[in-house]
């Protein structure tokens, strides 16, 4: 069964959400920013939903913290919040969250896009292990609207057959780039990589994650 951790100080929100969703889900919960942050390590949930105020540490860093670390980065974390979206919801979305939801929360709506994001597979647990690097790279290829385009960017981390990396253009599910190393007096074809999973879509922090066709011709391992 998929499986959800709560992070929330409110014993009776908890309550709440293992009652509305313990039918379609594994759900595993605590008052504590910090044991959640050890949850999401050991547990390997499928999704988070986390308080924004609490005490100690606030939502803002407990997402922060979960998108930032590569064993968690790709786990979609909603916040939950009694302060209206237009005061944080922008904030969160920069911080990586998947969605924001107001007290009190439309539970149909957040079934609705729990199962939208769940159902995008779990690339979280991944085939290889991913290292933190920043490395250049040029990429070439067409948008989700067809257009030609040429983004020079820096990976947020690799693999030895993959790479995530933030990228401005809105891509086709399964788009196909060509990617080249980018150095100061050469750009050298890595290969082409396929788009496998994007966090944020369409917004400044969008971040895309790629693995190449094959084995990369010219590559850092």
């Amino acid at each position: 069964m998929t499986r959800l951790l709560i992070i929330d100080d409110d014993e009776s929100m908890r309550r709440m959400l293992r009652f509305r969703l313990k039918d379609a889900y594994e759900i595993v919960d605590t008052a504590s920013a910090e044991e959640g942050l050890i949850l999401a390590l050991q547990q390997k949930p499928d999704a988070i939903l986390v308080d924004l105020m609490m005490p100690a540490h606030s939502g803002f860093e407990v997402c922060q913290t979960l998108t930032g670390l590569s064993f968690t980065e790709l786990i979609p974390v909603f916040v939950i919040s009694g302060a209206p979206k237009a005061l944080y919801k922008d904030f969160c979305d920069a911080l990586g969250a998947s969605g924001y939801f107001e007290k009190p929360i439309d539970f149909d709506l957040l079934r609705e896009r729990l199962a939208a994001i769940l159902g995008q597979g779990r690339e979280n647990r991944r085939a290889e292990p991913r290292i933190r690097l920043r490395v250049g790279l040029k990429l070439r290829g067409t948008d989700a609207k067809g257009n030609s385009f040429e983004a020079f960017t820096f990976t947020e981390n690799v693999s030895r057959r993959g790479f995530a990396c933030g990228l401005d253009a809105s891509l086709a599910k399964n788009a196909v780039v060509e990617a080249f190393l980018w150095m100061p007096t050469a750009h050298r074809f890595a290969g082409e990589a396929r788009l496998a999973w994007i966090k944020s879509p369409d917004t400044p922090g969008q971040v895309c994650g790629f693995q190449f066709l094959g084995e990369p011709r010219e590559w850092i391992f």
